[in-house]
């Protein structure tokens, strides 16, 4: 598959609260993402904006944007909080909405927000199967942030970029340069 020379990058974010910390951090690592991987500016798609029109018929053509540029990432950051020991039930209900395969061809990247170390895995464990089964690939491990890096997010995404890197500049057909740079 051809890919086009810059990455469509959007943020979706499942924090029910408007303006949260959570879409503060999923725009940073998607702004971050799009620079290190030669995307445009992301799209930031925050589904507290949306919850309204989750459950209405027919969709709003806010909804329906909304769902067609999350299917129509390249990478797609997946961000919420920590709620009851998993994600939101409002990502959920927005994830959803799509049928299987709906996000065939998508490179996610799930980011979760905690408050306690101890959900370290919920973006593992919860979220990653939720995507895999709507065709995302998920190449990476999942960035956990906890609250309290949220003033300075930068060190925790350089940690994560580590190991990110190299898989996925591999799924999306990002130039390799940082790569044959670095093994020289």
């Amino acid at each position: 598959m051809t890919r086009p020379d810059t990455a469509r990058v959007v943020a979706l974010v499942g924090n029910p609260r408007p303006g949260s910390r959570t879409l503060g951090a999923a725009t940073t690592l998607a702004a971050t993402l799009a620079d290190r991987l030669a995307g445009d500016e992301p799209t930031v798609v925050d589904v507290a904006a949306l919850a309204p029109a989750l459950h209405t018929h027919p969709r709003t053509p806010e909804l329906g944007a909304a769902l067609a540029a999350v299917a129509g990432a390249d990478v797609l950051v997946v961000a919420t909080p920590v709620h009851k020991a998993s994600f939101t039930g409002l990502l959920k209900s927005f994830l959803d909405l799509y049928g299987p395969d709906g996000l065939d061809g998508v490179t996610a990247v799930p980011l979760v927000v905690s408050a306690a170390a101890a959900h370290a895995l919920v973006g593992e464990v919860h979220l990653r199967p939720v995507l895999v089964e709507l065709g995302a690939s998920v190449p990476t491990r999942s960035l956990t942030v906890l609250d309290t890096e949220l003033a300075d997010l930068a060190p925790a995404v350089d940690r994560w970029w580590v190991r990110a890197e190299r898989p996925l500049r591999r799924a999306v057909g990002a130039p390799a340069d940082a790569l044959l740079e670095a093994a020289r």
